[in-house]
């Protein structure tokens, strides 16, 4: 009644582009997209064909044919043109591939999917609190997950290293893959990342990086403090227009975005939606500030207590409450000045003969403590840090969590610089 039936030839050849894939144990890929042209029916012949490629398949046997109704899959005998459709049967099915009649082979031209622009390394856990909280903690867990997520995104690239602990994993951005550590920590998989990095490209010569174009809407009272915190990230204003609501355009550096996101919703109060794309790429444009202070990092392995935390909060902002499991290395605050301290947040109050005055320890209250999401953990980490990932916990720590090794390693790494 309301909306207009799909325009299109009914009786025509069978014709339907793959937009999305599926993956199942049983059946293999299952290939999702919305029927352009005819009608398909279970059983018949049909030949599968890209237009970049031009190669056209065998003709293959559509075992099963699936319609949707909401989020559920209903198995249907026949499906025609305008119908949203998932299909099985077809080896080797991807996005962009046209599944056709095999006496009217035509592609349907799709968009063609952007190379990776992000990388990061997916690792086994190490820390002294590994295994206890994930189901899957081994690397043949976490090569076969990441494996298996190829079935479905064609965007992603996992590459083995010499570590046979740790993984490459690309991806089209900081959101891209941090929605796939969000999914594989809900699975009950544990594991620790890096920090992200975007991948260069030498062109001409010059070192060139990946720029996206982000679009933003906002109520016109925040449009400043976007703009200005896009500027500080390298970022360019392409256009505004809008009254009440704005617009705004920018091209951005795919490492100006990260852990923008969630800065982005606190500057515009919950309101603002915004989106980014890869654009192109261009020269290198200088530095971006990453994070101008240190960290507060844990000198004891126990458990956090009000007591430790109360004198810690003076260094800066806390990560952590008590009763917080901690270990030597692990990042449990901000500083609030360049270069890392080291402090016992589980240092508790020694036992005397006099009695303080009543209520004295009670009256202790944390003033500066905050809880990192997802995101602001990936993007406060830096080079020598790893984000430890479980099904309950995030936590940041030291690559070398030991107190003494990692000092003399700093120590060196500054008389290298100097000399």
């Amino acid at each position: 009644e309301y909306i207009p039936a799909p325009e299109g030839d009914m009786e025509g050849p069978a014709q339907v582009l793959i937009s999305t894939i599926d993956y199942n144990e049983y059946v293999g890929r299952i290939g999702i997209g919305r029927i352009n042209r005819g009608t398909l029916k279970t059983g018949m012949m049909v030949v599968k064909t890209n237009k970049d490629t031009g190669i056209v398949s065998q003709p293959l046997r559509l075992t099963s044919l699936y319609t949707f109704d909401g989020l559920k899959r209903i198995p249907a005998e026949s499906a025609s043109m305008g119908d949203i459709v998932a299909m099985s049967g077809l080896e080797d099915i991807s996005i962009g591939d046209t599944v056709c009649d095999p006496e009217h082979v035509e592609a349907l031209p799709f968009v063609s999917i952007t190379e990776p622009t992000v990388t990061m390394t997916f690792s086994v856990n190490n820390s002294p609190f590994a295994g206890r909280e994930g189901e899957y903690v081994t690397s043949r867990h976490l090569r076969a997950r990441l494996f298996k997520e190829l079935q479905t995104d064609v965007s992603l690239r996992v590459n083995e290293t010499a570590s046979p602990d740790a993984f490459e994993v690309r991806g089209r951005g900081e959101l891209h893959l941090s929605i796939l550590i969000e999914n594989m920590r809900r699975q009950g998989y544990e594991f620790q990342v890096s920090k992200p990095q975007v991948l260069y490209k030498e062109i001409d010569g010059k070192k060139c990086e990946p720029i996206e174009r982000m679009v933003a809407d906002v109520p016109q009272a925040y449009a400043g403090a976007v703009i200005e915190k896009i500027g500080r990230r390298r970022g360019t204003l392409e256009s505004m227009h809008g009254v009440n609501r704005v617009r705004l355009e920018f091209l951005v550096p795919s490492r100006g975005l990260f852990g923008y996101r969630s800065e982005f919703m606190t500057d515009t109060r919950g309101e603002g939606v915004m989106s980014a794309v890869f654009d192109h790429y261009e020269p290198y444009k200088g530095d971006i500030p990453h994070r101008s202070v240190g960290a507060l990092v844990s000198t004891e392995t126990g458990e956090a207590v009000m007591y430790g935390l109360f004198y810690a909060q003076d260094r800066g902002t806390l990560f952590c409450g008590p009763n917080t499991a901690v270990y030597t290395g692990m990042i449990v605050g901000q500083n609030a000045r360049q270069g890392d301290i080291d402090v016992n947040v589980c240092r508790q109050k020694h036992l005397t003969s006099i009695r303080n005055a009543a209520g004295a320890e009670t009256a202790m209250k944390l003033t500066s403590m905050r809880t990192l999401t997802l995101e602001e953990c990936l993007e406060f980490i830096d080079d020598d840090e790893l984000l430890e990932i479980t099904p309950k916990s995030l936590r940041m720590r030291k690559r070398v969590l030991e107190t003494e090794l990692r000092k003399k390693l700093a120590a060196k790494k500054r008389a290298e610089a100097n000399s």
